[in-house]
């Protein structure tokens, strides 16, 4: 049981270091900025944050993929106000479709929080979470002309 709990803390430890890593990190002066791809990325960190401290806290099934599901709508908001920029449309879907396989996980997880949970499973949907939003991220931060 202590060590399930320790694997999942190390497992939700380093998904928080990867994103934040994988996101960049770095922006000065963090208030109210124009740049709309800041805001894109704020948003997707706080999205892939959000759904990887979701499926690590545990607890009801279905609450974890309700809590799940709702950034999933988070992202679809994004998108729609994103544009017509067609890379950073498909990195936000790919992120969405992760989002979605992650509610799907997350109704496989056990009722019983003495239950054990399959640490390893729940690192690779955190981990698919923070590479989808990384790439979002990269998407949105290259360089545009126009």
């Amino acid at each position: 049981m202590q060590r399930m709990k320790t694997s999942v803390a190390l497992v939700f430890a380093g998904a928080l270091l990867l994103t934040g890593c994988a996101t960049g990190g770095g922006g000065g002066g963090g208030e109210a900025t124009a740049d709309p791809c800041e805001t894109v990325r704020s948003e997707v960190r706080d999205i892939s944050n959000g759904a990887q401290n979701a499926l690590a806290a545990g607890g009801d099934p279905s609450d974890v993929q309700s809590a799940v599901e709702g950034y999933r709508e988070r992202v679809d908001a994004i998108d729609k106000s994103a544009g017509d920029d067609a890379g950073l449309s498909d990195a936000l879907e790919a992120l969405g479709e992760k989002i979605d396989e992650a509610a799907e996980y997350a109704a496989t997880l056990p009722s019983d929080p003495e239950a054990e949970v399959d640490a390893d499973a729940l690192a690779a949907q955190q981990e698919a979470i923070s590479a989808a939003a990384a790439e979002v991220t990269a998407s949105c931060s290259g360089d545009t002309e126009g």
